[in-house]
């Protein structure tokens, strides 16, 4: 068994069907827009002839997280409460400048 398998991205797939032909496995099925995983060997083929890109490649064991630093815990933390905070003033503030502030709040990085 390969380590990855295909799946398609149905927003991105343009029905051109080229993968229906080039699966030497049929695992791509253009009924229901989905690739059968059990029937699907990993080779790559779809994924490189899809004209939309619509097709990945996924693996099926992802590698194990690794730890975050306690520094970059805080960070995000503090980061989280200060987003926290500015959304819930601009939702006490009235009319069009408070929408505005909100998006920009979650906008900014």
């Amino acid at each position: 068994m390969s380590k990855k398998y295909a799946v398609r991205n149905i927003r991105l797939c343009t029905k051109d069907c080229i993968c229906l032909y080039v699966c030497p496995t049929g695992a791509t099925d253009t009924e229901d827009s989905i690739i059968d995983v059990s029937k699907c060997i990993g080779c790559e083929d779809c994924f490189k002839a899809c004209p939309s890109g619509a097709i990945s490649m996924v693996p099926h064991v992802y590698p194990v997280q690794q730890e975050k630093e306690d520094y970059v815990i805080n960070v995000l933390n503090n980061l989280m409460r200060s987003k926290s905070k500015q959304e819930n003033i601009a939702s006490g503030i009235d009319g069009r400048l408070a929408k505005a502030i909100e998006k920009s709040n979650r906008i900014m990085v």
